[in-house]
């Protein structure tokens, strides 16, 4: 599967400058990671508040963005394997030079208006994120800024199709990271170079199936008593893995720019108590009920009031501390990024987390995280690795 194709940029490109002159504006500028990621098709390289960047996509004329030097050799690289889509750019200098001097750091709002002159854009509307580039207002007093991020949140929401074929690509490589998991933990080990190991691992498989796309991936285990905490306790370097512990592992996998999370509870060896297994048997029903409502139509808040019930009914309501779901994308927590109170339907072809958790003090947390793909009639769980009792219980 290779990167995003350049058809799906175009049609934005597209989209977006019908919208632009159906509301009366002038362009659109990006300045943020994300959302130039989605117009462009580059990864910024740099931190916009401290090298500033911004890609334009005027109602007339070419789309072009505005550079830090940086990225030069990154935008080449782009260039080379064909992903950028706006390749009408203009770099503005850090480092000082004697000679071929041009367009510094202190005066990229002053390019940014002259790129903008050169498509006719001196005055009217503009799109921007926010508050949009202060250092442009300076330069480009004539414009008026319209914050527009509701917008390129929406347009964010529902996937093209080649998105979501990476999307299932990138998921059984999560399940190939998961399935190796199973088979290598043990007592003993210690939990923080565990999970390296097992990211080396999903790395080198991922270079066998995808060799020339982008691959970046984020894991965190959580073990024993320490899996209360959803996202860490922040410390236990020297933490291993102990027999009858419960472990929440998270895979966050990022293949050509579009994310996927696969997250499952398991335990070393066989539970020490019943409250771990029915905490277990609860998340698992849980997850399953909260991606059984992910059904265009049907309301949001569905999925997250699914999952509570069970959780209510096996005796863990009080245990509940987080929303069920979010969007998933560019983002790996993307819009939108409110469940239990977004009552608006699910819309086909967008994607979401499924991980409803219960957290008890002293005897662990319990999570599935399935990826779910919003269907027309059926939710496409494309996570696939078991969350059936006996498949996550590793002898020991």
């Amino acid at each position: 599967m290779p990167f995003v194709p350049q058809s799906v940029f175009a049609d934005r490109e597209k989209r977006i400058k019908e919208w632009l002159g159906a509301n009366d504006m002038k362009a659109l500028i990006v300045t943020t990671p994300d959302n130039f990621y989605m117009v462009s098709g580059f990864h910024l390289d740099v931190a916009p508040w401290e090298r500033p960047v911004a890609a334009v996509i005027p109602v007339d004329g070419k789309p072009f963005m505005v550079m830090n030097e940086l990225s030069t050799n990154h935008l080449r690289f782009a260039e080379e394997r064909k992903t950028l889509y706006i390749t009408d750019y203009t770099i503005y200098v850090e480092h000082p030079r004697s000679v071929n001097r041009t367009w510094t750091r202190e005066q990229w709002g002053d390019l940014l208006a002259q790129r903008l002159a050169e498509r006719g854009v001196t005055k009217g509307r503009v799109g921007v994120e926010g508050h949009g580039p202060s250092a442009l207002k300076l330069a480009a007093p004539g414009l008026e800024f319209e914050d527009v991020t509701r917008k390129l949140i929406e347009m964010r929401e529902v996937k093209y199709p080649a998105e979501l074929d990476i999307i299932r690509d990138c998921a059984a490589l999560t399940d190939y990271g998961q399935d190796r998991y199973m088979e290598l933990v043990k007592p003993g080990l210690n939990v923080k170079a565990f999970d390296f190991e097992i990211s080396k691992l999903i790395m080198e498989e991922g270079a066998r199936r995808f060799p020339k796309d982008r691959l970046e991936i984020r894991m965190i285990s959580l073990s024993g008593r320490y899996s209360a905490s959803p996202h860490g306790t922040g410390a236990g370097a020297g933490e291993t893995f102990e027999k009858g512990d419960g472990v929440v592992n998270i895979i966050v996998l990022r293949l050509s720019g579009l994310v996927v999370e696969n997250e499952r509870t398991l335990f070393i060896g066989k539970p020490r108590s019943d409250v771990q297994v029915r905490a277990f048997e609860a998340a698992t029903e849980a997850c399953e009920a909260a991606a059984a409502q992910m059904v265009a139509g049907n309301p949001v808040s569905n999925a997250d009031a699914a999952a509570q019930q069970v959780y209510e009914k096996a005796g863990f309501g009080e245990n509940i501390n987080h929303r069920t779901g979010h969007g998933i994308g560019i983002a790996g927590h993307e819009f939108p990024d409110d469940m239990p109170f977004l009552h608006r339907p699910f819309k086909e072809r967008e994607v979401f987390s499924s991980e409803p958790g219960i957290y008890i003090w002293g005897v662990g947390g319990f999570r599935h995280d399935d990826t779910v793909i919003i269907g027309k009639k059926q939710p496409e769980i494309v996570t696939k690795r078991s969350k059936k009792l006996d498949d996550q219980i590793v002898p020991a």
